[in-house]
C-alpha cells in the first residue's frame, strides 16, 4: 500500500474533508454510541449463552423422563417375552424338529392362543410372532394368512440381533390393514434347548401411540416448533413426529455429532435452518432421545429485549450528544466563519478594518495573528509591489532575447527541401553517390527533429545506424566496414531514441580516425538472463588504456553529465537508466591495442 492512499484512507476516517460542525457532531455521537454498542453486544452474548444453557437443561430433564419411561415400557415387553418362551405350551412347541411333527401333535393351537391373549392384554400391540426356523411360524392375528414378519430376514438390523437371548427393540414398517404402518418390534433370539444353538425368535410389533402420546405432552420453544425424535445406535430414526422419517437414516451431521456419545448438545445448521439438539443415550435400548428446537425463536427473546435496550438507551443517549454537540460547535464555527470572511476580503486586497477579538482561547489568539499577518501584508505589499516590477522588466526583456534567437534559427522545413533538391540535381546529372548521402543526411535530420516519444523499437534505431554509417562510408570507402546481426526477436523491442548512433560515432572518432589500417564496426543483439538482453557495438579501433577506461566508467555512474558532453555516452546512459531502471544501460570492456565493446543492456519484453 503505497503512502498516497495510507494518506487518503486517513483524511476520510478523520474526517478532514468536512466541516467542524460535522466532525464535532460525529465524535460526539461516536463516543456515546460505541460504548453503547459494546455493551449491548456483550450483554446479548451473555443472555444468549444462559439462555443456551437453560434450553439444553431443561431439553436433558424431557429427554431424561423420556428416555425413563420409554425404558420401562419396553422392559414390560421383555418381561412378556420371558412369560411367552417359559410358557409349558411354547417349550413343548420349541421341542418340534420337523413340520410333519408339528402337524401330528396337537401344540400349535395352544401357543396360538397364549400369543392372542398375550396381544390382547396390551391394545398397543399389533401382533406377536413366534418363528421356529424351517418349521413353523405362528402369529396372534386372527387372520391366519397376515404375516408382520414377511421379508425380516431383508432389515439392516436382522444380524445384528443377540445370540445370547436378550430381546432388542427395532423399528421398521409393515404392511398392516393395505397399508405401510410404522410399527417398535420387540425381537428375541430363541435357542435351542438340546443344542443351545438359535433356532427361532419371538417378535413383537408395537404402534407408535405411547410414543406420540408422550411426544405432543412435550413443548419445545416459545410456539413448540420443537421437537424430539429418536435414534439407535446406526443411526437410524425408530421414533419421529414425522412418520416418513422412521427407518431412514439421519443427517450425517447429527449421526456424527452423537456417535459414541453418551450425552451432550451442540448447534448445526441441518435442513437449511440452525438448531440447538440435546441427547442422550439410553444403556438398555442404546438409542439417542434427542431434543431439536430452532435456534432462532430460542434466541428471539434475548434479541427483542437486548435490542429495544440498546435501541431506546443509544436514541437517548445520540439526542442528547447531537443537542450538546451542536451547540459547542456552534460556539467554536461562529468565531471561524466571522475570520474566514475577513480573509477574504484580504484575497480581493482590502487590508483595512480589523478582526474583532472576544475570546482569550485558542480561537482568539488565532483572531491576533491574523491582524498581525494583515498588518505586515500591508507593509509588505509596496516592496513586493516594485520588485514584481523589476521582475516583469527582466521577463520582457528576455522574450525579446529569445524571439530574437527564434527568428535567427534556421527552418528545419528549409533544410529537409534543400537536401531534397540537391538529391534531385544530383539524380539529374546522374551523381547517384551525391544522392544517396543527401537522402541519407535528410532522413538523418528528419528523425532527429521530427520523430516524437522518449523510446521507439530496435528497429528504427538501427535503421538510422545504417543511415549513419552510410554517410561515412562515402569518406571512408574502403577504410571502413560494419556489419549487422540482429534477430527479428529484437528489432520490435523499445530502446530510448537516439542511444545508437552517438557510440557508433565514437567509434568513428575514437576507433577508426586514429587507426591507419581498416576499421570494422560490428552491431549484434543477444540474450540475458533476468529479462534483459544487450546490443553490443564492437571495433576493432586502438582501445582505450585501463586508466581512461576505469574514468569513463566513473564518468557513466555520475549524476550529473560532465558540461563538455552533448549528446555523448553519459546522455544516452542517464537517458537509459531514466526510462528503464537501474539495472539497465551501457557497459564498457575494451583492451589496449585490440578494441573496444559498448554494450546496451535492456529489458526483454516478449510481446
Amino acid at each position: 500500500m503505497n503512502r498516497q492512499l495510507i494518506t487518503k484512507i486517513i483524511r476520510k476516517i478523520l474526517l478532514r474533508d468536512h466541516s467542524l460542525m460535522t466532525k464535532l457532531t460525529v465524535y460526539s455521537i461516536l463516543l456515546v454510541v460505541v460504548p453503547m454498542m459494546l455493551v449491548g453486544i456483550i450483554s446479548y452474548r451473555e443472555s444468549a449463552r444462559t439462555l443456551e444453557n437453560e434450553a439444553r437443561r431443561y431439553s436433558w430433564q424431557i429427554i431424561e423422563q423420556v428416555k425413563i419411561y420409554v425404558e420401562d415400557y419396553f422392559r414390560g415387553f421383555e418381561i412378556s417375552t420371558l412369560k411367552i418362551v417359559n410358557h409349558p405350551d411354547t417349550v413343548a412347541f420349541l421341542k418340534l424338529k420337523t413340520l410333519e411333527e408339528a402337524n401330528d401333535t396337537d401344540v400349535i393351537q395352544p401357543v396360538r392362543n397364549l400369543l392372542k391373549n398375550s396381544a390382547y392384554s396390551q391394545s398397543d400391540i399389533i401382533n406377536i410372532t413366534l418363528i421356529l426356523d424351517r418349521i413353523q411360524s405362528i402369529h396372534s392375528t386372527v387372520q391366519e394368512d397376515v404375516s408382520t414378519v414377511d421379508g425380516i430376514e431383508r432389515e439392516y438390523w436382522y444380524n445384528t440381533i443377540p445370540v445370547t437371548g436378550r430381546p432388542k427393540v427395532y423399528s421398521r414398517l409393515i404392511k398392516w390393514n393395505g397399508r405401510e404402518e410404522p410399527v417398535i418390534s420387540v425381537v428375541k433370539r430363541i435357542a435351542n434347548p438340546q443344542t443351545l444353538q438359535p433356532f427361532g425368535m419371538l417378535v413383537i410389533d408395537v404402534n407408535y401411540k405411547r410414543l406420540h402420546d408422550v411426544a405432543r405432552k412435550i413443548k419445545l420453544g416459545e410456539t413448540g416448533k420443537g421437537f424430539l425424535f429418536m435414534l439407535d445406535e446406526n443411526g437410524y430414526f425408530v421414533y419421529h413426529p414425522y412418520k416418513g422419517l422412521i427407518g431412514t437414516k439421519a443427517d450425517p451431521i447429527i449421526v456424527n455429532s452423537i456417535r459414541n456419545e453418551k450425552s451432550g448438545s451442540f448447534i448445526a445448521e441441518v435442513d437449511g435452518a440452525r438448531k440447538m439438539f440435546t441427547f442422550s443415550r439410553s444403556e438398555s435400548l442404546q438409542w439417542q432421545v434427542v431434543t431439536s428446537i430452532p435456534y432462532d425463536e430460542l434466541m428471539r427473546s434475548s434479541r427483542e429485549y437486548i435490542g429495544k435496550m440498546i435501541f431506546g438507551t443509544t436514541a437517548i443517549f445520540m439526542t442528547l450528544a447531537l443537542m450538546f454537540s451542536i451547540g459547542l460547535a456552534a460556539s467554536l464555527v461562529r468565531p471561524i466563519k466571522r475570520l474566514y470572511k475577513y480573509m477574504k476580503r484580504v484575497e480581493i486586497g482590502d487590508f483595512k478594518g480589523k478582526l474583532p477579538v472576544e475570546t482569550a482561547d485558542e480561537i482568539g489568539m488565532l483572531s491576533i495573528g491574523f491582524n498581525t499577518m494583515v498588518n505586515r501584508l500591508s507593509q509588505l505589499l509596496d516592496e513586493v509591489y516594485f520588485s514584481k516590477l523589476k521582475q516583469t522588466e527582466m521577463h520582457l526583456r528576455q522574450r525579446e532575447t529569445e524571439l530574437k534567437m527564434l527568428q535567427a534559427q534556421i527552418n528545419p522545413h528549409f533544410l529537409y527541401n534543400s537536401l531534397d533538391t540537391i538529391r534531385g540535381m544530383a539524380l539529374e546529372h546522374e551523381i547517384e553517390s551525391i544522392g544517396s548521402m543527401a537522402a541519407a543526411l535528410a532522413r538523418l535530420l528528419r528523425y532527429n527533429v521530427k520523430e516524437s516519444g522518449i523510446t521507439v523499437t530496435v528497429q528504427q534505431e538501427v535503421e538510422i545506424v545504417e543511415v549513419y554509417l552510410r554517410i561515412q562510408k562515402f569518406r571512408f570507402e574502403e577504410r571502413l566496414e560494419y556489419r549487422f546481426d540482429v534477430p527479428d526477436w529484437a528489432l520490435r523491442q523499445q530502446i530510448s531514441k537516439f542511444s545508437l548512433q552517438p557510440i557508433v560515432e565514437n567509434c568513428i572518432v575514437h576507433g577508426m580516425e586514429r587507426n591507419p589500417g581498416k576499421t570494422v564496426i560490428q552491431l549484434s543483439v543477444n540474450m540475458l538472463p533476468d529479462q534483459l538482453f544487450e546490443i553490443r557495438i564492437t571495433d576493432n579501433g586502438p582501445g582505450i588504456p585501463p586508466e581512461k577506461l576505469e574514468q569513463v566508467r566513473r564518468r557513466l555512474d555520475e549524476e550529473e553529465p560532465a558540461e563538455e558532453v552533448h549528446i555523448g555516452m553519459m546522455n544516452v546512459q542517464r537517458r537509459i537508466r531514466h526510462v528503464f531502471g537501474e539495472r539497465c544501460g551501457l557497459r564498457i570492456r575494451s583492451v589496449e591495442g585490440e578494441g573496444t565493446e559498448v554494450s546496451v543492456v535492456l529489458p526483454y519484453n516478449p510481446l
